[in-house]
């Protein structure tokens, strides 16, 4: 990881940045290595104020993405905090389109597949539900059953599974994100929710 001078902390993720040093517009070492438009951009924001208005609208749904992916909370935002480092070195190329979708990619990307988990372990929700409520947590099994089950597929088969079925994404825009045919996106999402099928009946069937 690259050494960096501050720390941009937001909405409760810590990034980290050396943006000051980056975007200095009166560095003219700066602005000859990479153009006056490096500094600003067309709403007349700097490339940090750009980046860190990303971040705080993207932060969710990447966290949802990764906890999904690796199914614990702690390697998510582990995951989330190095794919917003990752996408800020790449920002200049990010911003030219979307950079959710730019960003997504980076997150499904990265090596997820070695942080599988047993189905022993204990998965934290998302949100800690109301020890009085039945059906909240109702909710929270189902959905770490959901977790547990994603994380025995194949990482491929999951991160398909993921991007169509749970983040709702169509066909055409996973196999843009992920960089494959659309016709493996529908073999691999079949082929995974089969799978998912599967696994959650065998644990209705244990628990019952």
């Amino acid at each position: 990881m690259e050494p960096f001078a501050e720390m941009l902390r937001v909405e409760g993720v810590t990034m980290t940045g050396d943006a000051s040093a980056v975007l200095a517009e009166d560095d003219p070492e700066r602005q000859r290595d990479h153009g006056e438009d490096w500094v600003v951009v067309a709403t007349g924001a700097t490339y940090e104020d750009e980046f860190v208005a990303f971040v705080a609208t993207a932060r969710d749904p990447l966290f949802r993405m990764a906890y999904l992916l690796c199914g614990d909370r702690h390697r998510a935002e582990d995951l989330t905090q190095q794919t917003f480092e990752k996408t800020w070195r790449t920002w200049r190329t990010a911003r030219r389109g979307d950079p959710l979708v730019w960003a997504r990619r980076i997150l499904a990307n990265q090596r997820i597949d070695t942080w599988r988990r047993t189905r022993r372990e204990v998965l934290t929700g998302f949100e800690q539900p109301d020890a009085t409520s039945s059906s909240a947590a109702t909710s929270v099994d189902d959905r770490d059953a959901v977790v547990r089950a994603l994380l025995l597929l194949p990482i491929k088969q999951r991160r398909v599974v993921v991007l169509r079925h749970l983040l709702d994404l169509s066909e055409a825009e996973v196999a843009a994100e992920l960089e494959i045919p659309v016709g493996t996106v529908k073999s691999s999402a079949a082929r995974g929710l089969a799978q998912l099928r599967r696994t959650l009946d065998e644990t209705r069937s244990e628990d019952s």
